[in-house]
């Protein structure tokens, strides 16, 4: 039976002291442990995965950037993001990693359409995409996970209401010309606290549904 979730409310905090509390976690937790969402906002911040291959790095040095041992190449973080971190037990939850990366795009693709909003995911690009005004896609979530002893941490970042203009000194992701939009951008009037708990509670469902086959390798996807 899975158990429920311990839902942490963690305001604003720095990005690597949270990425030290996450690997903390996930090297402590025992079997029992209960899974944990955690959701914060982070100051400004460049975080670089472990594919750091022919990734751009921005040219700007009013903002940090930061090695992190998730997924994927690079993105921006900063206020006006919801940022939902998902420690979780994925042999205990029945849960494989492309279940996972669907479950967390299909809670924002939810949540966008509770507002009005269709999005859709990509099965090559993780994250979740919209159309804009003028027809051109844009990205409006992106994910990151990181899978250790078949439990995973890291999570899942939604633009709300941020200053988007450091996305433009990075490729988002890694692609060159990834346009990146946000929710205020989309006409949805919710703030930051409507969005999160929102997130949190479309995300809680989710998990008590879980109908899973057990997890069969350490497979990662990000961004």
């Amino acid at each position: 039976m899975q158990q429920p979730l311990i839902i942490r409310r963690l305001g604003l905090t720095e990005f690597e002291s949270t990425c030290q509390a996450m690997q903390r976690f996930n090297a402590e937790r025992t079997p029992a442990a209960p899974d944990e969402l955690w959701l914060t906002e982070h100051p400004p911040v460049y975080s670089l995965g472990l594919n750091r291959r022919q990734v751009r790095l921005p040219q700007r040095n009013d903002i940090p950037t930061i090695l992190t041992d998730r997924g994927g190449k690079i993105t921006y973080h900063g206020p006006g993001q919801v940022i939902v971190y998902i420690l979780a037990d994925l042999q205990r939850s029945r849960l494989n990693i492309r279940r996972l990366v669907t479950l967390l795009e299909n809670a924002i693709i939810e949540l966008l359409a509770a507002h009005g909003v269709e999005a859709s995911a990509k099965q090559d690009a993780p994250g979740v995409y919209v159309q804009l005004a003028d027809a051109q896609e844009a990205k409006i979530a992106s994910l990151g996970l990181r899978v250790k002893n078949n439990c995973c941490y890291h999570g899942l970042s939604l633009n709300v209401d941020m200053d988007l203009s450091p996305f433009e000194a990075i490729d988002p992701c890694g692609y060159a010309g990834l346009k990146v939009t946000q929710t205020k951008d989309l006409g949805i009037a919710a703030d930051m606290r409507a969005i999160g708990e929102q997130l949190l509670q479309i995300l809680n469902a989710g998990f008590e549904q879980l109908q899973a086959p057990a997890m069969t390798d350490d497979m990662e996807k990000h961004d």
